[in-house]
């Protein structure tokens, strides 16, 4: 297995500086990585320093909390990718899901869905936040707006990915949508558990924890 082709590899800090997204994007470079996350003020810089290299560029909109409204997500999204984001990871609106506010859960996934075009589109579910009634519905809300990729957290909540989580949300949307398995992920014999699980990609921020395990696995 080529795990580097599967690794996203994430820099979403409110401290983070120019110079760590300047050697994070080196390292992305070196190591032939899948793609990179950082935060949208960040994209511009990004897209200068891995243009001509396969090294896709994501970057969040309503983060970490997607309690943000619709068109605010839905210009952060566009902004996005007129400064050179490849991929967009939205937070769903946790509130309106637990509110039972299915109509405007789907609306908010759908707007910003129809703003970025075929632009792959991530929908992150927090599912340490939810129950697993609210994982299934929210995962059927995803069929119907087919995004691209389900993610399981932001790394922003109490707790990430869990082997459980990944297998429910394989048993609801079948092969219909990837999974990226996100939050707590700090070694490469979790990563590979997750994506024999059934994720499609796993996200990292602490690359230098588990380095040396990626050159054996590699």
């Amino acid at each position: 297995m080529n795990i580097f082709k599967h690794i996203d590899y994430s820099l979403l800090k409110s401290t983070t500086t120019e110079r760590e997204i300047i050697d994070f994007c080196h390292d992305a470079k070196d190591k032939r990585l899948n793609s990179i996350c950082v935060n949208s003020s960040y994209v511009a810089l990004a897209k200068q320093l891995l243009n001509n290299t396969q090294v896709k560029i994501c970057t969040v909109v309503g983060f970490p909390l997607g309690a943000m409204s619709t068109e605010a997500k839905v210009y952060e999204a566009k902004k996005a990718i007129k400064d050179g984001a490849d991929e967009i990871d939205m937070v769903l609106n946790l509130g309106f899901l637990k509110s039972k506010n299915y109509v405007s859960v789907l609306k908010d996934i759908t707007d910003v869905k129809l703003a970025i075009g075929d632009v792959p589109l991530k929908v992150v579910l927090e599912i340490s936040e939810l129950s697993k009634n609210e994982i299934i519905k929210a995962c059927e809300i995803c069929l119907d707006t087919k995004v691209d990729y389900i993610k399981t957290s932001s790394g922003f909540t109490k707790s990430g990915a869990t082997l459980t989580g990944i297998k429910m949300i394989k048993k609801t949307i079948k092969n219909k949508i990837k999974i990226i398995a996100s939050g707590g992920i700090n070694d490469m014999e979790t990563a590979i558990k997750y994506l024999e699980t059934g994720a499609h990609r796993v996200d990292i921020s602490h690359m230098i924890q588990i380095d040396d395990q990626l050159h054996a696995f590699s």
